[in-house]
């Protein structure tokens, strides 16, 4: 429910407000989110691996922003159907993500990496009943509003502030940030080190 006051510091409070509390929901029986991606990209990293990322709209688009910074951190990292992007191989690992369960080449692409022996991360809301969850090697649960329930209950008597997936993907950012930070730390790398790798052609 919107407030009355729609002030824009009113209305940026209530938006962080809302997908912060993404963040205090119980995940069980899937492993806490922040820590799986950092044990999962620590692991890549240990072995050499590289980092491909996949994701359809706006879950793309989040997805694009945590390639770059994993690059900034000296990971080797690609998006999808990139036009230098590498195949994938047994030592790597696909973050994919599927909020609402399932999308057909999101499924297609978890079923390719996993053919080729990599490791693949699902990110979605639907664990239960999601299509894509078949060709994960492990689960990433966000318990956050998705397409695939934005009509139940409450949320159609009234126009909401952060409607179809919106939770999802603002959750998805969040996290991500989350994963940088903590990655960061765990690999070493330091301030200073992630902005020399920051492009210089723009």
């Amino acid at each position: 429910m919107v407030s009355k006051d729609t002030s824009m510091a009113s209305l940026a409070t209530q938006i962080c407000t809302h997908i912060s509390s993404i963040f205090t929901k119980p995940t069980h029986p899937y492993p806490q989110p922040l820590d799986l991606m950092v044990t999962e990209l620590t692991a890549t990293s240990s072995q050499k691996g590289r980092v491909f990322l996949y994701g359809v709209g706006r879950e793309g688009l989040m997805l694009k922003a945590l390639c770059m910074r994993l690059a900034h951190l000296g990971h080797s990292a690609h998006l999808v159907f990139d036009m230098t992007t590498p195949p994938i191989s047994a030592t790597d690992l696909l973050i994919a993500s599927a909020g609402p369960g399932g999308f057909s080449t999101v499924d297609a692409i978890c079923h390719v990496a996993r053919s080729n022996g990599a490791r693949v991360l699902l990110l979605t809301a639907q664990p239960e009943t999601g299509s894509c969850v078949k060709h994960a090697s492990v689960v990433c649960y966000v318990p956050a509003q998705t397409m695939a329930d934005d009509e139940d209950g409450d949320v159609v008597k009234s126009r909401p502030l952060l409607p179809m997936g919106s939770v999802y993907e603002g959750a998805l950012f969040v996290l991500f940030e989350m994963v940088v930070y903590k990655l960061g730390e765990v690999l070493g790398e330091s301030t200073e080190a992630v902005r020399s790798r920051h492009t210089n052609l723009e």
